[in-house]
């Protein structure tokens, strides 16, 4: 049953948020016991293949699990990586509510915003802003990473002209950030979401309602990857 569970949890991700559905998997066979406290993780090589992710993407994620305290290396004839036995747990009493809706309402918003921030004719002052927001995230130190972050999704937002959307996006994305913030800040995942951040407003600058919208929907979906990893 281990066996088949493992090949549940480890098939192959999608390419466009290969670290983050990494990283989910793997925490799914930690916080579902497939791969039981003080067991060894599949090889790197193994894991590398079932993803169907490079091995530098496992090293990546597995580093990231091992920073925050999920998973210890071990050296020696019988080394490998293995699941802590005490792994850190959510606040005690903490209830993280549905997360699948919270999830599911940020979708629906914003890329309907990118979508249709891309399909107007921005000002000068309103395509500044949202390279200025952009540059700001891009160039945020860890600390000030989510509020940065929280203010170019909102300019994306501002940007489509409704006050009303904006007041849904900047909703929405208080309760997104509650969960965000009981999960750690993985610096692979923050460089590819300014990547993807700079896809996305240049997208929007460019005018093309369909790739902005695209581009939103993947960058969500990775976010949506390691909630769904660290706390579900």
């Amino acid at each position: 049953m281990v066996e088949h569970a493992q090949d549940a949890l480890f098939r192959p991700v999608r390419a466009g948020n290969a670290f983050e559905e990494t990283v989910e998997r793997l925490m799914q066979s930690i916080r579902l016991g497939v791969v039981a406290p003080g067991e060894r993780l599949p090889s790197e090589r193994d894991l590398a293949t079932r993803l169907g992710v490079s091995r530098v993407t496992v090293r990546e994620a597995i580093r990231s699990l091992q920073e925050n305290d999920y998973v210890e290396s071990r050296r020696g004839r019988y080394g490998g990586t293995f699941v802590r036995e005490e792994v850190p747990k959510p606040a005690p009493g903490k209830e993280f509510g549905d997360v699948h809706d919270v999830l599911t309402l940020r979708k629906v918003l914003e890329t309907g915003a990118a979508e249709t921030a891309a399909g107007r004719s921005l000002g000068p002052a309103e395509r500044r802003g949202l390279r200025t927001r952009l540059d700001e995230a891009s160039t945020s130190p860890l600390a000030e990473y989510r509020r940065k972050d929280s203010r170019l999704h909102l300019a994306i937002a501002e940007a489509t002209g409704s006050a009303s959307l904006t007041a849904a996006v900047a909703e929405s994305r208080m309760r997104a950030n509650e969960l965000l913030d009981h999960i750690p800040l993985l610096e692979p995942n923050l460089a590819h979401s300014n990547a993807q951040h700079e896809r996305i407003i240049t997208s929007i600058l460019d005018g093309d309602p369909a790739s902005a919208r695209q581009a939103m929907a993947e960058h969500l979906d990775g976010t949506a990857s390691l909630l769904r990893g660290f706390l579900v």
